[in-house]
């Protein structure tokens, strides 16, 4: 070990450290919107989430609301069940939840915010389990094409009337 001088970080207010009781940390609200949201897209249950990990679907529901906060041990569990590296817990975090700024405790706002998301969308989340149960893989490349110049075409549509 070196004898190098470690520079403390600056200390936060008593009253910058902590959210009001019972209001949930954004950190947690994301990391437990992103659980809901790759849970869904794999089509799985809460209930069956739960029994994977040996939780009540109590359990995980309040890991999806944020309410309870979710550890070490428990979030690299998850990132096993669900098949996906533990970064993907934290990816498109806002920079409010970054900060950890409440946006008003239990409120609507992260809920609605949550729901803009077209991916968080129930016919979103079925047109991709529709396109994995296509089974050959030329025909979903197909339909791939397809919705993408489907999409283009709206909006070539679009700058013609304007």
């Amino acid at each position: 070990m070196t004898n190098e001088q470690i520079t403390p970080l600056p200390r936060r207010e008593a009253n910058e450290r902590r959210l009001p009781p019972g209001v949930p940390n954004p950190i947690d609200i994301h990391v437990g919107s992103r659980v809901r949201l790759r849970r869904t897209l794999l089509g799985m249950s809460q209930e069956k989430l739960g029994e994977a990990v040996g939780l009540t679907f109590q359990q995980i529901q309040k890991y999806e609301r944020g309410a309870n906060r979710i550890g070490a041990s428990r979030l690299y569990e998850l990132s096993r069940i669900l098949d996906v590296p533990i970064s993907f817990f934290f990816d498109d975090m806002t920079e409010s939840a970054q900060a950890g700024v409440a946006d008003g405790g239990f409120s609507d706002t992260p809920q609605a915010a949550l729901e803009a998301d077209p991916l968080t969308r129930r016919e979103t989340l079925e047109l991709v389990r529709a396109y994995y149960r296509v089974n050959n893989p030329q025909v979903r490349r197909r339909l791939f094409e397809l919705a993408k110049s489907l999409a283009n075409s709206d909006v070539d549509l679009a700058d013609d009337e304007s």
